[in-house]
């Protein structure tokens, strides 16, 4: 791997100077550059492109066994363990995730559900538990609020809203996709946070109509509802964090590709087999 290092790099430092930092004999370098390169190296440097490939497409988030069980999906064989050399190699480190934080206060809160989840976030079955909640992205035009719902069988964003104001619209327009495009049979699990957006009249009568169940977390412990709250960690450390939007219309337009695009269709996830939300359902769910 020193001499692979040093032959990419003579384009920009002499050969007597990368060897001399890499305690390596010039005329070693030199015998193996003139020899063939071996099968297990050209192997070496085909994952090593595929591992990078892999890095970029992920947003650079996947760990060595993700980033293994990706490259195996496309057919190509290899060993968990030689990826994981490969990365650590090349220096290649998936980003550190930072801690969720609350977002929402239920403060004057009229209606409030039973938590009929008790951080059991498993289901089944499709469209028999959702879970949602609402973040607020940061532009320099000012805040942009983003409300979710997601199915808990397969984590897929079933229905999103983004709006200027975070309000009862924001959240009844997140439920109204949700509705439209899942078409939920009576007894739907409902779980939230104790927002007030989640428990205006408004809000309330749309899911009675629909003979959904409703479900809240306990006050201030946002693990009640961490299936949802770890999606929105997730967006910020890999979409919102790295990014600087100058207005909102940039924040929606990036937001909307991650779920749809990215997160539902390309995000393979561990507790889903290593399979991406769509994957998943498609695998599991009669059409």
């Amino acid at each position: 791997m020193k001499y692979a290092f040093i032959k990419e790099h003579t384009e920009y430092h002499e050969v007597r100077k990368l060897c001399c930092i890499l305690k390596v004999s010039t005329s070693g370098y030199y015998d193996w550059k003139a020899r063939s390169e071996s099968k297990r190296s050209k192997h070496n440097r085909y994952l090593l492109k595929e591992i990078v490939r892999v890095h970029e497409e992920s947003k650079q988030i996947y760990g060595s066994i993700k980033t293994w069980k990706a490259i195996n999906a496309q057919g190509i064989k290899c060993g968990k363990n030689q990826i994981a050399r490969l990365r650590k190699a090349n220096g290649i480190e998936s980003k550190r995730r930072r801690r969720f934080k609350v977002t929402t206060k239920s403060k004057n809160v009229k209606h409030i559900a039973p938590n009929r989840l008790n951080q059991y976030f498993h289901s089944s079955q499709a469209n028999k538990v959702w879970v949602g909640d609402v973040t607020f992205i940061a532009t320099r035009s000012g805040w942009l609020y983003l409300a979710i719902l997601l199915d808990l069988y397969s984590r897929k964003v079933i229905g999103w809203s983004m709006s200027n104001r975070n309000d009862q619209h924001l959240v009844l327009n997140a439920l109204n996709m949700a509705m439209q495009r899942r078409m939920p049979s009576p007894g739907l699990v409902h779980h939230t946070d104790r927002g007030s957006v989640y428990s205006s009249d408004e809000y309330r009568n749309r899911l009675a109509v629909r003979g959904c169940v409703s479900s809240m977390s306990r006050s201030g412990n946002c693990y009640d509802n961490a299936v949802a709250e770890s999606f929105f960690s997730s967006l910020k450390n890999e979409l919102t964090y790295k990014n600087i939007f100058k207005t909102r219309d940039q924040a929606r337009s990036e937001i909307f590709k991650y779920i749809e695009i990215f997160y539902n269709r390309k995000r393979i996830h561990q507790s889903l087999n290593y399979l991406t939300p769509e994957q998943f359902e498609r695998q599991t769910v009669p059409n």
